[in-house]
This record gives C-alpha cells, structure tokens and sequence, in this order.
C-alpha cells in the first residue's frame, strides 16, 4: 500500500490521510488492519478503513471518555472497558491511583498485540500495570454474561459496522446497565453528529428507556471530521452531571492527572449542547 488510506464511512464525504510509510498490512482475524506513519498525525491505525486512532490527537478521545466520567463519579474504584484494542483508554484511566481494577474485553488480540508493537506510546505500558485484567472476547457476550459489578463502563467501539455493530444495540445497553454498580456510569462512543446523526439519536433513545439521566457530551478531535464528536452519557444518578465546577476542580486536585484536553471546565462545558445536537436527543 502507498499513497493515501481513504476512509469511506460517510457515504457523501470522503477523507483521506498520506501515507509516507506502511508499518503494518494485513488481516487479522476480525477485520483488515493498517498501521502507517504521516507527518501531521504521527503513526496512525485504520479498520476496515476507517480511521480509529492516532498519535498526535488520541489523547483528546481518550480523556474525555475516561476522565470526564471518573471526577464526575467522584468515587470509581472499577472500571470495565468493551473494546479499545489500543490500549489508550487504559492507560489513561489507570492514571487514576484510586482505581483498583480495569478490565478490558477487547475481541481481537492482534489488534492489541500490534498497537503494543507499533504504536506504544498510545498505552505507554499500561498492559503491564498489575490492575489491568485484558480479556480477549467478545464484549456483547461478556457483559451478558458478567457477575461482577462496575462504577465506570466506557464503550469503546469502532463504528456499528462489522465487528461493532452489536455494540450499538439495546440488548447490549441492558446488559451494560446490569453490569453497573448503583449510581454507576456508561459512557459510549457515538460518532459525528452532524454525519452520524441515526447513531447518536438511537442510542440516546435506548438508554433513556434504561436509565434515569441521559444525554451525550463533546469533543473535537481532528482525525473525526465533520464537527465535534458526541459520547453518550447514562447513569441513574442524574446528579453526577451536574457537579459543580468546583467540586470538580477540588477532585482534580486531589487525584491530578496529566492531561492535555481534560481540565474541570471543558469537563463542564462538554455538556453544553448546540441547538443540531440538542434536537437529535429530544
């Protein structure tokens, strides 16, 4: 492969990355991986051809769903992951010294084993941590089938096609919602509103018949395009959200971590919703 890597996942916009060198192209054994090197993004993975991560801006996806949750929830002590082959949300939330476990349930190992090769700095040895627990399945059939009890669960997925599309479901919400300690959060990847408004609508549509606080929060991550990136929220805790400013900044600085997104007033103001957003989630 040369050139560019085109991602075609919006039917009327198309984006393509320069590729200056090929790491890695193959199958695995879910979906056709590529790892390649361009001089803006840094190093850079695409699935199926779509583009998942990169090193330059993975940081803003990554803190905002791990960070934003755990000062809001004030007291997170579990933490369950579906997805995240790259391991980027781990890292960032075993930062948090008073988190005793992260389980992990990613269902393709090679894209764990490849990210670790290719791109490290995404995990920065967060595999290595003695309270990450990497379980190598499928996520729809772990929280079906899940016993333990989480204060935090991040949805990590690709997009709902392929290998992700189970994870957009309302089944899989429920047994998210079971797999919660009371006055737990979920929190979930839902693509681009402005070009992937049916995802974000339909989520939020199935988690207020499950929860009793639900809405989405933002992002603006350049690899996504489009406009900022919407992250659902639901818990039955409808006060988590509204934690004050300063409340939150007291958390932050008492548990610091370093972020380069994540502060206490992004936290806050992530919540605020432009009109177009506002009406997909009515």
């Amino acid at each position: 492969m040369s050139g560019w890597v085109e991602e075609t996942l919006h039917e009327d916009l198309h984006v393509k990355l320069k590729i200056d060198r090929v790491l890695f192209d193959s199958q695995t054994e879910h979906q056709h991986l590529v790892i390649f090197e361009n001089e803006t993004f840094g190093r850079a993975m695409a699935l199926d051809g779509v583009m998942q991560t990169t090193e330059k801006d993975e940081f803003i996806y990554h803190e905002m769903l791990t960070h934003l949750p755990i000062y809001a929830h004030g007291s997170v002590r579990k933490v369950l992951i579906i997805g995240g082959g790259d391991g980027g949300m781990l890292e960032e939330a075993l930062k948090h010294p008073s988190i005793e476990k992260v389980t992990m349930v990613e269902i393709d190992r090679s894209v764990v084993d490849l990210c670790t090769t290719y791109l490290p700095s995404i995990s920065n040895g967060a595999f290595d941590d003695p309270r990450a627990d990497l379980v190598i399945a499928d996520g729809r059939d772990f929280v079906a089938n899940c016993e333990d009890r989480y204060d935090l669960v991040i949805i990590d997925s690709t997009d709902p096609i392929g290998p992700g599309a189970v994870l957009f479901t309302e089944t899989f919400y429920r047994d998210c919602r079971r797999c919660l300690s009371e006055g737990g959060i979920l929190v979930t990847q839902n693509g681009v509103p402005f070009v992937q408004a049916e995802e974000l609508t339909s989520s939020v549509s199935f988690f207020r018949a499950l929860f009793k606080d639900a809405t989405c929060y933002l992002a603006t991550i350049p690899t996504y395009v489009g406009g900022p990136m919407a992250f659902g929220w639901a818990t039955d805790n409808g006060e988590l959200r509204m934690t004050a400013l300063a409340e939150l900044r007291a958390r932050f600085d008492a548990e610091p971590v370093e972020t380069r997104y994540y502060t206490p007033e992004v936290h806050q103001g992530a919540f605020a919703l432009p009109p177009y957003v506002s009406e997909l989630i009515r």
